[in-house]
């Protein structure tokens, strides 16, 4: 068995990367290079190219050129590359999740997880033969018959975030393939390793040349596919604000979207809730992947006299946490991913602090011996929070908790209604009578019962609901499906 971290060693090679595109790998035509670096170490893993319109044009038009072969290729034929893509994913978990850490910070084992659940899209979307069947009823009049078909509609893009390099592209390639269209990939500029080393993989299925690209950039490249004639649809995962851009422009350039933003997500803890289990599961929401995913606990209310055990057990938890190098064993957080996201968060605990708030735990300060060059910031605590103060209201995005009080969960669930986010909330409790009425009357996509992270499985769609997603469709399971495909209606009568 290979040792954890053994794969570490392969991606600390400062090389240029390439864009995939036409089933080769090409030199991108963009002159500006960013450095990839080791979040923990500040190592300098490669260069990424911020490409041009012409690259993008370049991929648009590969794709769109293999979309009639793609497109005739029968769903079964089209599923068997997924399930050599599977195989493939599966047989390399320890090198990604390795490469993963490596490039994002997060610990191995967040790693792999993050991988976990991309594969499990690709096994999802290798089902496509019974995915896209239709519905039909014969006669729906005398001698007249009607049948539902799906079919696919061309070129779709997907730009993804930094926070979970291998899985989020994985909500949308496998479903665009499997429903018959071609697909360009724009990964995150701070995390392109783990989609690199993917792409290479993706190269050994000898799928047909143009059928999935990747372009590696910046804003020119996601304004390039919003706005390409020839691009049907697209997907995006990333802040509200980007997500509102996206949404706005590809919709007005006649293109299908699904853009999922940000999130204050809201976890409320009863009384009743089983206390031991409840905290573990609150901090590791909170501090898991050092705060840097979009379903992490934000803001913690406790309910009545919950308040004070809470307040004091999550202290606890926090003070516990392992900060160092994600590569390392024994590590339970990682730093954050670039010394830009470490000064936006510090810049959010000060408005805290200048706002009001109490800084009851400071994380501020924190260091890891050996590792100098890192973006350390260790789990920090927020008390008194009132509604109205900045951290309580915009995505910090960090390992940051807030916390608020209620006197019960009519108060609680009005103080989470608040937020214009709607991505994920959670509630705490051992009362059926509760639990149904927070999901009832909680205003987000994703609601945890007992779940601190209300991540749903490949076969469930996932998304938020206000600011948190933009667009009628959520990301994969029956939604993705839903969103790489057009319906037409066959209404047939034979004389």
């Amino acid at each position: 068995m290979t040792e954890p971290g053994a794969f570490v060693r392969r991606v600390i090679v400062t090389r240029v990367l390439e864009n995939y595109i036409g089933g080769a790998w090409v030199r991108s035509s963009g002159s500006t290079l960013l450095d990839v670096k080791n979040p923990a170490t500040g190592e300098v893993l490669a260069q990424v190219p911020l490409s041009t319109a012409g690259d993008v044009d370049a991929a648009v038009k590969a794709a769109r050129a293999a979309f009639p072969g793609w497109r005739a290729t029968p769903a079964v034929a089209r599923a068997r590359y997924l399930f050599k893509l599977r195989e493939l994913l599966d047989a390399h978990r320890e090198e990604i999740a390795a490469i993963c850490t490596s490039e994002h910070g997060k610990t191995l084992s967040e790693s792999r997880n993050d991988f976990g659940r991309g594969i499990e899209n690709v096994e999802h979307a290798a089902g496509i033969p019974s995915l896209l069947m239709g519905q039909s009823l014969e006669d729906v009049a005398h001698g007249i018959d009607c049948q539902a078909i799906r079919q696919p509609l061309g070129v779709f893009a997907a730009v993804t975030p930094f926070n979970f390099p291998p899985m989020v592209p994985l909500w949308f390639l496998p479903y665009a393939i499997a429903t018959g269209n071609t697909f360009v990939l724009k990964p995150s500029e701070q995390v392109p390793l783990t989609q690199r080393r993917i792409f290479e993989l993706i190269h050994t299925l000898d799928l047909p040349a143009g059928v999935l690209n990747l372009v590696n950039g910046g804003k020119d490249v996601v304004n390039g596919l919003s706005t390409h004639p020839d691009v049907a649809g697209i997907s995006f995962v990333g802040s509200s604000s980007v997500a509102h851009h996206v949404y706005k422009t590809g919709a007005e350039h006649g293109k299908r979207v699904q853009a999922l933003g940000g999130a204050k997500n809201f976890i409320i803890v009863l009384p009743d809730a089983d206390r031991e289990r409840a905290i573990a599961n609150v901090a590791e929401s909170i501090y898991g992947c050092s705060g840097q995913r979009c379903l992490a606990g934000s803001i913690v209310v406790g309910v009545g006299e919950a308040y004070e055990w809470v307040r004091e057990a999550l202290h606890a938890a926090a003070k516990n946490i392992v900060l160092g190098d994600g590569s390392k064993p024994g590590v339970t957080m990682g730093p954050v991913v670039s010394a830009a996201a470490k000064d936006r968060i510090l810049s959010m605990i000060e408005k805290g602090l200048q706002e009001g708030a109490k800084l009851t735990l400071d994380g501020r300060g924190a260091t890891v011996e050996g590792c100098p060059g890192g973006n350390w910031l260790g789990p920090s605590i927020f008390e008194e929070v009132t509604p109205d103060m900045t951290i309580a209201t915009e995505e910090i995005f960090g390992p940051v908790a807030c916390l608020m009080r209620a006197a019960n969960l009519d108060e609680a669930i009005a103080l989470a209604n608040r937020s214009r986010y709607g991505n994920a909330a959670s509630v705490y409790t051992t009362s059926g009578k509760a639990a149904r009425q927070f999901h009832n009357q909680i205003e987000a996509g994703m609601v945890g019962v007992n779940i601190g992270v209300a991540a749903p499985m490949a076969f469930f769609p996932f998304g938020g609901q206000k600011a948190s997603l933009y667009g009628d469709l959520k990301a994969h399971g029956s939604a993705g499906v839903d969103f790489y495909t057009e319906r037409k209606i066959v209404i047939t009568r034979w004389f």
